[in-house]
Formats: structure tokens, sequence, C-alpha cells
């Protein structure tokens, strides 16, 4: 059982933490200097623990010693605001670039929608924030990135989660660090239900090894206090939330309201409630005039319907230019915005908005992920004030919220088996990591056949 283990040998170099930046914790110094000496890593950590400072850190180190370039790959909210935590903690000076030709020597930066324009062979290191994006991707986008970076000597990647309720994602992580394939992973350590077609589970009896040898290539945790760390400021405000349901019409042949069941009667009855739940939203805001609003929405028809109910907000859709985008991002986040009416899937990922407490979620679709992060870019550390977060379906989507909570269940038992049975392996690499291999022991003679 011992020479069949499975283990990761490092491929970076050490570096004295000591040595790192001085806005650096100690938590986050040790963070830095573990993912630099494996070269190839995952650090999946919570909201406003402080992964831009640390790849940022990271990425420095790696200019310094090699004289290369860094590309750092983060949804588009998130690029210029990266670039300001650079000048904020006095590190490299962060170029942001829309194609290869704006790149510059040190640490550059792009948004996940330009990668098509970079030359990614002339990179020595590169940096996925928000990495738990690439599930939101296609698969042949997943790929092509895999593809992409496959011989790139450093990877790192950063999000508060992988996929917060299916352990199988895991996958797409290790695979593009070139760790392990999805595929034999899921041989390895996962049983496939065979009265179900994309269900896998973990094999109970390798639960533990399995944990054990993520522990060696991930660092995962909500608060830095579970591993110990003693240090004040990493306890969150209070998260309320309120779910708020629109009365629906009995239709015709029911006797009450039924639940919609398939995709299309879903979509049916999240058109049908438009008016309804945006009516519910604008009641919301007038009830706080004078704070701040984050409105989520997922389909332009209620965005546009929203947006002209309340004039004084600022509507960001697909179609508007990165700019655009960008700059409501920014405004939003130093408060010259009230209201900001937009998709998870634009501002949802590593935007930082503790300057607002007040959410709406202007319906509902059935990602937990989406749920979960768009909640997060309030609710973090430093977070001053209790969140307070609105959920507005209809009665017919019922069974979306009741498919949430069934996510939202199977995540917290994830995070719980994370931080129980990484945390002992965790805390012993980060300490003290070292070169692992295992020892090749021939026992018999190898002879060639007489005809070479």
């Amino acid at each position: 059982m011992e020479t069949k283990k499975i283990s990761i040998e490092p491929c970076g170099f050490d570096v004295d933490k000591n040595d790192l930046n001085s806005n650096l914790f100690e938590f986050q110094k040790d963070l830095t200097a573990w993912a630099l000496k494996k070269g190839k890593s995952a650090i999946l950590i919570g909201c406003g623990c402080g992964k831009t400072i640390i790849q940022l850190s990271w990425s420095q180190e790696i200019v310094k010693r090699t004289n290369k370039n860094v590309l750092i790959i983060a949804p588009l909210s998130v690029v210029e605001q990266t670039a300001r935590e650079a000048d904020k903690f006095k590190m490299m000076k962060v170029h942001i670039c829309r194609t290869q030709e704006d790149v510059k020597p040190g640490i550059n930066i792009t948004n996940y929608e330009m990668i098509d324009h970079f030359d990614t062979s002339s990179f020595i290191a590169v940096v996925l924030d928000e990495s738990s994006i690439l599930k939101s991707f296609t698969s042949k986008t997943t790929g092509a990135l895999t593809e992409l970076f496959r011989n790139t000597p450093y990877k790192l990647l950063c999000s508060a989660t992988i996929a917060p309720n299916d352990y199988t994602e895991i996958g797409t992580s290790c695979e593009f660090l070139g760790i392990m394939s999805r595929t034999e992973m899921l041989a390895t350590y996962f049983v496939h239900d065979g009265g179900k077609t994309s269900d896998w589970r973990l094999k109970k009896a390798g639960a533990n090894k399995f944990w054990e040898w993520m522990a060696q290539w991930a660092i995962c945790f909500n608060n830095p206090n579970e591993l110990d760390y003693e240090i004040a400021g990493y306890d969150l405000p209070e998260l309320r939330m309120h779910t708020i349901f629109t009365e629906s019409e009995v239709r015709e042949g029911e006797l009450f309201v039924r639940a919609a069941e398939t995709l299309e009667e879903r979509r049916d009855a999240r058109k049908e409630s438009i008016e309804s739940r945006t009516d519910k939203a604008f009641e919301l805001i007038n009830s706080k005039p004078c704070e701040q609003w984050l409105c989520w929405v997922d389909y332009n028809d209620e965005s546009s319907v929203l947006h002209k109910k309340i004039p004084s907000s600022v509507e960001v859709k697909g179609s508007d230019e990165p700019e655009f985008k960008a700059k409501a991002s920014v405004d939003f986040a130093n408060e010259d915005i009230k209201c900001l009416v937009s998709k998870p899937s634009i501002f949802g990922f590593g935007s930082n908005f503790q300057s607002c407490h007040n959410m709406i979620f202007c319906g509902l679709s059935d990602s937990y992920e989406r749920l979960y992060q768009a909640i997060r870019r309030c609710w973090r550390f430093g977070q001053k004030n209790p969140v307070d977060v609105y959920i507005i379906i209809s009665e017919r989507e019922a069974n979306i919220l009741i498919n949430i909570k069934r996510k939202e269940k199977q995540m917290e038992e994830m995070q719980k088996n994370m931080t129980s049975l990484m945390k002992e392996v965790t805390l012993a690499e980060i300490k003290h990591t070292t070169r692992i291999t295992t020892d090749y022991k021939p026992d018999k003679e190898m002879r060639l056949p007489k005809w070479i």
C-alpha cells in the first residue's frame, strides 16, 4: 500500500517568508511560501482572506527569481481592482492587457474572455483568479485553457471554493494544474452510481486518502482560525436571509398553484412573474432609499424592467462595453452608485462590494454556486454591517428553492469534511513542505530480445 501511495513532487522553489511583502498576515506569508515551493497549487480560501495579495506576492517572487513574465487571468470586474491592490500594497506594477501587444515585463493581467489574444507560451507562470469560474464556461473553453497552459512551469489557482456542492469538480482544477486528469481522479477515489448517468460519490474506505492527496496541492479553509492561526478581524457579520414569494395565478384545471417541474415550466413561471417580482424589489429599495442596493437578475427582461422602475439605478448587461462594466464596478465599490442592477455572471465572481449590505435576487436559478458567490460579494471579511439578502420568487418556483437548499446542505457537508480531514495534513504541508518521492526498488533484471 505504501508503494502505491500517490505523491506529488514539488516543482517550485524556497523563499524566506520574512522577505515577503510586509502587508501579508502570518498565515498569508505561510500560504505564499507554500505555493511557491509547490510550483503548481490551488489556494481555496474564504472570501476576504487575501487571495489577491497572496497571488500578487506569488507572482512578484516568480518575476524576481526568473526575470520572466507572469499572466493573471481574472473576471473582467476584478481586473482593475487587482491592479489597484498592487499599488495599494506597494508591489510590482500590474499591467492591464487586452492583447499580447500590451504585455510588458513583469506581472500582466487580463480577463478570461480575452485569453485567445495572447501567446501563452511567453509566460513563465499563470494565475487563474476566481478559478471556479471555469465551471461557468463550456467544457470546450475549460479544455482550451488547460491545453494552452499545459507546459507552463508555475501555476496557481485562487478561489473561495472549487465547487460548493460537487466533489467531482475538483477534477477540473487538478487537471489544469497537471496533477491528475479528472478521469483518473474519479477512477481512483470515486464510485459511479450505476443508476444515475452523472453521479459520482467518494469511496468511503478511501475518503481520508482522497483528502490527504488533495492537501498536497490545495489549501482549503473559510477562516484562518480553522488552522489555529490566532488573528483578529476574521469574524463575519450576521447574514439575514429573507425569502419573499409573490402570488401566482391558479391555472385552469388546478385546485391550487402547482410548482413548476420541468425547465420549460420554470422559464414560463419566471416570465409570468417579472412584473410582480420587480414591483416587490422596487418596494424594498424605496424602503431604504439612502442605502446601497445590489440587485441580481438572470434575464435581460428582468434587468430592463427593474432599471426602468428605478431610474437612479445603473444597469450593466453582458452586451455592454468592457470599459463600462469595469467603471460600474469601481463606482459601486466607491459608493458612487446607489443601486446596481446586473447578473451574477458579470459581477458575481471576485468583486469586492463590502460597501453594500443590501442585496436582492429578483428571481432564482438552480445554480447554488451563483447564489453563494453573489452573496459573498458583500458578505465577506471586511464587511462591518449585517447583510440582508432578499430572494424574490413566485409561488410556482418553489421547487427551485428546495433544490438550492439541498445543494447548500451538500456544500456544508463538503466543507466540514475538508476542514476536519485536511487540517492535520494541511498544517504539516504549510509548515514544512518537502519533496515527496516513492523509492524505486527494481527486483528483476530486464533483458532485451536477441533481435534488437
